[in-house]
């Protein structure tokens, strides 16, 4: 039966993961439907998104620096330092995705915005799937 070594700490950093995943493919899909329509509410809708977003890429992104720093001199080092550099572009291209939404309305999304929006998304989805594509430990359960 897989089973994976972890505690209550591992995996409240994968809930907190799942948020910006979520929240930033959202965002993206906000954007693509404001180009599409021109309705407004979009652009309000996708701010609104990579706001909350980037509040749970911010958690994600203290415990990754916290993991590597703590863990820095244990095998996996190398990963685990890949995926603070994956978390923390996704924290800070987020953090200008939002600035840019922040701008007028008509301005706001348009090649830039969208662009940035896909960017985010796929590294929110990369660093998910470095988190969970760990393998798994093999036991026999009695």
């Amino acid at each position: 039966m897989p089973a994976r070594r972890g505690s209550a700490g591992s995996a409240l950093h994968g809930i907190a993961l799942s948020f910006p995943v979520a929240l930033f493919s959202l965002g993206l899909a906000c954007d693509i439907a404001y180009l599409r329509t021109a309705e407004i509410q979009w652009t309000n809708f996708a701010s609104w998104a990579i706001a909350g977003a980037l509040v749970f890429g911010g958690i994600v992104l203290a415990v990754a620096l916290l993991a590597c720093l703590v863990r820095m001199r244990r095998p996996g080092g190398a990963r685990r330092l890949a995926y603070l550099v994956v978390v923390a572009a996704m924290f800070a291209l987020g953090l200008v995705n939002a600035f840019h939404h922040a701008r007028d309305a008509w301005s706001s999304v348009g090649t830039a915005g969208l662009a940035l929006s896909i960017v985010t998304t796929l590294l929110a989805l990369g660093a998910a799937w470095m988190t969970y594509s760990r393998p798994a430990s093999w036991e026999i359960v009695r």
